[in-house]
């Protein structure tokens, strides 16, 4: 076999999500585009903000001749500059321009981050439901995932679960708030206690717990919430996020990874940080798009048009009887399959041409996810749908 027997393994339990995009491709195909209803892929369906278009035709048009050029491998120093001068406003912590990496996106921020700090064996603890990639990212770095279930109906961390799992071969602990697929946003209580546990931990084992926190829904947040910054309950913690959902560039893989201030070595992580980022042949984010973000600090996509679709959609999916929790922030609902088998329930939503992806995608069996930064069209086209397979459970002709 040509193909590394790894790959053929990881072939085989690819994502989930990128299955039923290419399913939905395959129904507009048979059915036309307006007859399909695809909840699949999270793809922001917002432009991005007009400012966006602006600063990116003024940076061509002043032709700087370094504009394409190499940078140094942890970024534009004046990118690095202005993201740490937001970040000291917006986490509340006094921010350095060396204590931050701009990556390519999240993934090439959580790549780094594994590759500066994972050996071989090292275990990286998070909640399920969580992000399906996160398994091959450790692995990618010899590391294992090691998923400790969250509570339900809220899905917040379980504490003392994750207590329990933490062991002398945990190096990181990674978690995702606001959550993909779950929406939630873990509360300052429990980060609070998060922290405790990590320093009895890292005290018990003798080596630091590092807690990663993956953050690139941070600014699509609902209902007056706010994503607390782990830097303040925790001091030996990263944060690494993108530009991706709050300035809709998902394509362009612009992002960062940040280091608390006060994090142990924090010289050496950042050093790792940076040459990881040059030798996993990433090099450096786009040079174009670190000139663009540097202007756009703190911008961000009209989230009231997202709350509206959740809104919508929450309201409906109740009334035909799906079981939820209103998710607090990113564009994802979570429901409970009306069936325990949740991939069967996906058949049942694809026989009325809704795409959506099953929970055990996600490590979170018996849900389905719904990502509703769709168009309007695509939802009120999919309301009937969602309620005539709802009722197909209900009436018991399909177990």
């Amino acid at each position: 076999m040509a193909v590394a027997r790894k790959m053929s393994v990881f072939l085989e339990k690819s994502s989930w999500i990128r299955r039923m995009f290419e399913e939905g491709a395959r129904l507009k195909k048979i059915h036309g585009e307006d007859k399909v209803f695809d909840f699949s892929l999270g793809n922001p369906n917002l432009p991005p903000p007009d400012i966006v278009g602006e600063k990116l035709v003024e940076l061509l048009q002043k032709k700087d001749p370094g504009l394409h050029a190499y940078m140094p491998n942890a970024g534009y120093l004046s990118t690095r500059t202005a993201m740490s001068a937001y970040f000291c406003k917006e986490f509340c912590v006094s921010m350095a321009q060396d204590q931050i990496v701009v990556t390519c996106g999240a993934a090439g921020g959580l790549n780094i981050i594994f590759k500066a700090l994972l050996d071989p064996g090292d275990e990286v603890v998070c909640p399920a439901p969580y992000f399906v990639e996160y398994g091959f990212y450790a692995d990618n770095h010899a590391g294992v995932l090691k998923p400790v279930r969250a509570k339900e109906p809220d899905f917040d961390l379980d504490l003392e679960l994750m207590a329990q799992e933490i062991g002398p071969k945990t190096k990181i602990v990674l978690i995702n708030s606001p959550n993909n697929p779950t929406g939630q946003i873990y509360p300052e209580e429990t980060l609070a206690r998060l922290g405790e546990i990590l320093r009895e931990k890292s005290r018990q084992y003798g080596r630091v717990i590092y807690l990663v926190s993956d953050e690139p829904y941070r600014k699509i947040v609902y209902d007056d919430c706010v994503v607390p910054c782990v830097f303040t309950h925790y001091q030996n913690s990263l944060i690494t996020s993108s530009y991706s959902k709050d300035l809709s560039l998902p394509g362009e893989r612009i992002g960062f990874v940040a280091l608390s201030p006060s994090a142990d070595d924090g010289k050496s992580i950042i050093d790792a940080l940076t040459l990881a980022n040059r030798i996993l042949g990433f090099v450096n984010a786009p040079s174009i798009m670190q000139r663009l973000v540097e202007e756009l600090q703190g911008v961000c996509v009209d989230i009231s048009v997202y709350r509206a679709k959740r809104d919508r959609l929450v309201e409906a999916l109740l009334g035909f009887g799906y079981e939820l929790t209103v998710p607090r922030g990113a564009f994802y609902l979570f429901p409970k399959s009306p069936i325990s088998d949740d991939v069967k329930f996906i058949g049942l939503l694809q026989e009325e041409n809704i795409l959506c992806v099953p929970g055990s995608g996600f490590a979170g069996p018996g849900h389905i996810r719904i990502a509703y930064c769709v168009s309007d069209a695509t939802i009120e086209g999919a309301l009937p749908g969602f309620e005539r397979a709802i009722k197909r459970c209900m009436n018991g002709s399909v177990r």
